[in-house]
């Protein structure tokens, strides 16, 4: 069963919230919100029926709650419930973000309104079979009567809800805050509400300051155990030999690659009427977005031949008319739906140890992929006894075992390595996989050596301009050693600790689009933040250890005679600048100048595409240049079977609009553009090419040359977008 949660958020809206202190800029509601925000935030992230939000405000200007209105009773005036509990959707966050503003009152006491909230808990769920919490946030100057604390703590723990009290600027000794020149009004009502909390089985007292600084650190998504295999283990075949041995094993995943969130394609229509593409999908698919009507975007496919009989020299083709083609050579060969199961290789549900590799033998660089881990099958004495003998068998003989595994019938045949995990060291039996190569996976190189020089007549040269000498060998030696992350920080007992633990290297990519999702989706208008201290942490090395190595470093630049490449000119009057060589001696001269180069090849296209403008003395060579390369491009782009020489195609564009900024001459690149854009989509260059222009044209950033690039186009940056589409 789903676990089931509610959290009622009890928050102070009081005149004085309105006020900044501290040294903040940002008022303390405002600063007491960004963790609300958060919090809620990622409840409605989840999009789970199961978890459920209410939303209680104290010191507000009207007065709105059961326990004023219906039961009439006294202490509970200014208190409002903004949000019942309930699930809370991306329209009611932003409808409650509009409700949360200072009023212009103060009486109000933090303890009713959390008695307010406990309320609505109990008249929510009853039966207690969820776990139900109150989240109180206030800067502590409302009085608070202390009389009756001993009886609401009571409540509280009878119903078993968890009690939280965030202050703002309240006294932590453990995290290290203090607020100075406290008056003694907070002091008495700060004290009053840690007793509360106290007197609660399940109470959590603290400050501000810290659940704000913790809203940086990203948290990691728990996840379910997944079951990739439940099945038997084999050494040999069961069904022919006696002596072979099975046992019953269940594999699960160790490490999964984790992915950012994916997004769909929808069409948003504002209160104007107009229509713009947005992004976004939720947990269930369905889509939503505060304030606007959307709808989900279906694409169509059609499928076209030609044909000279029918109207336009095109007809349409059925989806079941067609067959999958497998190119060899030149030529394609055809499967039907007939015949795609000769193709697929049958396989079944197995897994099967056929080997063995000592410990020494194996690389750990062959490693594929994730790992997996297996365990004994629940409840199982013969398989626990069966798995604990074999893993400890493979560790006393110091060896590995090569498993062949077949998640399920018909799935793809993976080859793993098993690794015993014997329990010394963690008190956890189990095996470790990691998948291996087959032959066509591994990649064998041929690389020059390091630490010599191979002449063409077979000598071999110790000393040599490419090789290092003795000085530079040892300034490395020594910069490497200063630069040793292992002894980089040390623990109250003066023991090395680790720089960077896994538990706490987070994925960039996938924190930070979590971070703008979030804040896009609780504040549409305002900017997006900078990412997170804490993501960023690992990008470059700590600035304590570069000034520890400030020494070896230097020495390893004079040793290496580092000397700074000056930045790439721009090209002026048409004419590109080339960059003067440190040594000051004349290159072109020396070799007897850039050769003129009369047509460009196909088979070398960008290093004499380069060569030929080096060498142009007028812009009609450069013309030239320009229109041999684009025939180029249109003739890869003609004899692409599918998308085999789209990369080739876009990566000369990618030079031409290069080396065309460089000349500061756009015009040429954008008749280019325009030109084969037409050719592009009319299907001028044999058949439907419009995935070139819209995956590596548009999608690889090779558009047009716009104002914002260089001055001297004519065409901006809402053109430019326009031309895109």
């Amino acid at each position: 069963m789903a676990d089931k949660e509610s959290t009622v958020y009890v928050v102070d809206l009081g005149e004085s919230m309105a006020d900044c202190h501290n040294g903040r800029v940002e008022s303390d509601l405002d600063f007491g919100m960004r963790y609300v925000w958060d919090k809620i935030s990622d409840t409605v992230a989840a999009s789970r029926k199961t978890w459920t939000i209410g939303f209680v405000g104290f010191n507000t200007d009207e007065t709105d709650n059961e326990l004023a209105d219906k039961d009439k009773l006294e202490g509970y005036d200014n208190i409002s419930v903004l949000q019942p509990i309930g699930p809370m959707s991306m329209t009611e966050l932003r409808e409650l973000r509009s409700k949360v503003q200072p009023s212009r009152s103060y009486g109000a006491d933090p303890v009713s309104a959390a008695v307010v909230a406990l309320k609505m808990l109990e008249k929510y769920n009853p039966k207690h079979k969820i776990k139900r919490r109150v989240i109180l946030v206030t800067n502590g100057e409302s009085n608070i009567d202390d009389e009756e604390l001993d009886h609401i703590a009571a409540v509280f723990n009878q119903f078993k809800v968890e009690l939280i009290v965030i202050g703002i600027d309240f006294d932590d000794a453990d995290y290290g805050f203090k607020e100075e020149d406290k008056s003694t009004n907070k002091k008495n009502n700060e004290k009053a509400l840690q007793q509360l909390v106290e007197k609660c089985n399940d109470g959590v007292f603290g400050t501000m300051q810290q659940a704000v600084d913790e809203l940086s650190i990203p948290r990691i998504k728990p996840v379910r155990p997944f079951k990739a295999y439940d099945g038997p283990l084999t050494l040999g075949d069961p069904d022919k030999y006696p002596s072979a041995i099975s046992f019953h094993v269940e594999r699960y995943y160790k490490t999964k690659r984790a992915s950012a969130p994916s997004a769909s394609t929808v069409v948003v229509s504002n209160n104007n009427g107009f229509s713009q593409s947005q992004t976004y999908k939720d947990e269930d698919g369905d889509s939503e977005m505060g304030g606007a009507e959307f709808s989900g975007v279906k694409q169509m496919r059609t499928y076209k031949v030609n044909d000279p009989d029918a109207p336009g020299g095109k007809r349409d083709v059925d989806f079941e008319e067609l067959a999958k083609g497998y190119q060899y050579g030149r030529t394609v060969v055809p499967f039907g739906e007939s015949d795609l199961s000769i193709t697929k290789y049958s396989t079944k549900k197995s897994f099967t140890i056929i080997g063995f590799v000592p410990f020494d033998s194996y690389n750990p660089f062959i490693n594929m992929g994730e790992t997996g881990l297996i365990v004994p099958q629940k409840m199982n004495e013969e398989a626990e006894l069966g798995l604990s003998a074999f893993i400890h068998a493979l560790y006393e003989a110091e060896s590995y075992a090569v498993a062949r595994y077949v998640q399920k019938d018909e799935a793809a045949v993976q080859i793993l390595l098993l690794k015993p995990n014997t329990g010394l060291e963690d008190e956890f039996e189990c095996l470790y996989d990691v998948p291996l190569p087959f032959a066509e996976d591994v990649r064998s190189y041929q690389f020059p050596p390091l630490d010599k020089v191979l002449t063409v007549s077979g000598s071999v040269l110790k000393e040599h301009r490419l090789l290092p000498n003795d000085d530079l060998k040892d300034a490395m030696s020594d910069f490497v050693d200063a630069m040793d992350l292992s002894n980089y920080d040390v623990d109250e007992d003066g023991k090395p600790v680790d720089y960077a633990p896994v538990d706490e290297v987070y994925n960039p990519i996938i924190h930070r689009m979590n971070q703008a999702i979030r804040a896009r989706a609780v504040d549409p208008d305002s900017p997006i933040g900078q990412p997170a201290e804490i993501l960023l942490r690992y990008s470059k090395p700590p600035k304590k250890l570069l000034e520890k190595a400030k020494h070896e470093i230097g020495n390893l630049i004079d040793a290496a005679e580092l000397k700074k490449v000056p930045e790439k000119a721009k090209g002026r009057f048409g004419k590109k600048d080339t960059v003067k060589p440190l040594s000051g001696l004349d290159i072109d001269s020396l070799l007897g100048g850039q050769p003129k180069r009369a047509a460009i090849s196909s088979e070398n296209a960008i290093p004499e595409f380069k060569q030929m403008l080096a060498a142009a003395e007028d812009d009609e060579t450069i013309e030239k240049a320009v229109k041999q390369m684009g025939e180029i491009v249109r003739k890869l782009i003609k004899d692409s079977f599918a998308d085999v020489f789209y990369s080739r195609a876009a990566e000369n564009l990618g030079v031409m609009r290069e080396e065309l900024l460089g000349f500061e001459m756009p015009m040429l690149y954008n008749k280019l553009l325009r030109a084969l854009k037409k050719s592009l989509l009319s299907g001028e260059l044999d058949g439907d090419r419009r995935e070139m222009w819209y995956k590596h044209i548009v999608g690889g950033g090779l558009g047009l040359i716009t104002k914002e690039e260089l001055d001297v186009s004519d065409v901006t940056e809402e053109e430019a977008k326009a031309f895109a589409k």
